[in-house]
């Protein structure tokens, strides 16, 4: 049986959906920690058990029968996130998983300033010391975050944001649908630290207020504004000072380059082109 973490969301969600189109529903298991929000996937006959990455017992009874187990990064920063994917694998090893893939990121780095990709690095050495065959999705960066931090900018005419640098941004379904070919052992090209899994292009943020303006007709321009200022406008309009933190240390660590270049190795296990930045905007701009 293969067992999916995170399945009430976005990129779970997506990985149990692509595992349906490959294998039976009675050979996939869910852990998630609201039951009932997996119901729909429990009617179509996949087994859905509640999992807590802070509550051990929980996830062995979720792993149970369970061949791999794919560890969906929590959504959590710091110890809060280390402690529990570290929960998560040793509970996949001692649930008898002969294989253990988890959701890392193309930027993972003990050394970054952006929150979750030490938090990543982290994770990637328990891994490591695990003993137990893993495979770590190093993933490009969400194409659904360039939409999120373009914002107003339709509505205002700015895009208004820290020195960026480029970004692989990538599709969730590209995404999901190489953690799905991992999870059936359709490529052998996943073990251990993956190349970076990522769309065709990189963008910044001044080539994301260009792609905006195509799509809407309005010209929007980018401004690029401080890190201080940037930080004091977001806390000025109700953002938590650490979501706000974390935001800034997203410009700083694109600056260093850590979510480029784009690699081609996700084109080629998917066996066709990745889904553009354009089309995750235009869904997001047009809705």
């Amino acid at each position: 049986m293969i067992v999916v973490t995170g399945a009430n969301g976005q990129l779970g969600r997506l990985v149990v959906e692509k595992l349906l189109d490959r294998i039976p529903a009675q050979e996939i298991g869910v852990s998630v920690r609201e039951p009932e929000r997996a119901r729909a996937f429990a009617e179509r006959g996949v087994r859905v058990r509640r999992g807590d990455f802070t509550d051990a017992a929980s996830l062995l009874h979720a792993f149970e029968d369970a061949t791999k187990v794919l560890v969906v990064s929590a959504d959590a920063v710091g110890d809060t996130a280390v402690k529990g994917h570290r929960t998560a694998i040793e509970a996949a090893a001692a649930a008898g998983a002969k294989r253990v893939l988890y959701t890392s990121h193309m930027g993972a780095d003990p050394s970054s300033p952006f929150p979750p990709m030490p938090d990543h690095a982290a994770t990637e050495r328990d891994l490591q010391r695990s003993g137990i065959p893993f495979t770590s999705l190093r993933n490009g960066f969400y194409a659904t975050s360039a939409a999120m931090l373009l914002g107003a900018a339709v509505e205002t005419g700015e895009l208004r944001a820290p020195e960026d640098g480029p970004v692989a941004w990538t599709a969730h379904t590209d995404l999901a649908e190489a953690a799905a070919l991992a999870l059936v052992g359709e490529t052998d090209e996943l073990d251990g630290l993956t190349p970076a899994l990522t769309a065709a292009e990189t963008v910044d943020m001044a080539g994301i207020a260009e792609i905006a303006s195509r799509i809407s007709g309005r010209t929007i321009r980018r401004i690029v504004v401080s890190d201080a200022d940037y930080r004091a406008g977001l806390v000025g309009h109700g953002v938590p000072e650490a979501a706000a933190d974390l935001l800034v240390g997203l410009f700083a660590a694109s600056r260093r380059g850590a979510f480029a270049p784009a690699d081609p190795a996700l084109a080629r296990l998917l066996g066709r082109p990745t889904v553009p930045v354009e089309d995750v905007l235009r869904s997001a701009v047009t809705a």
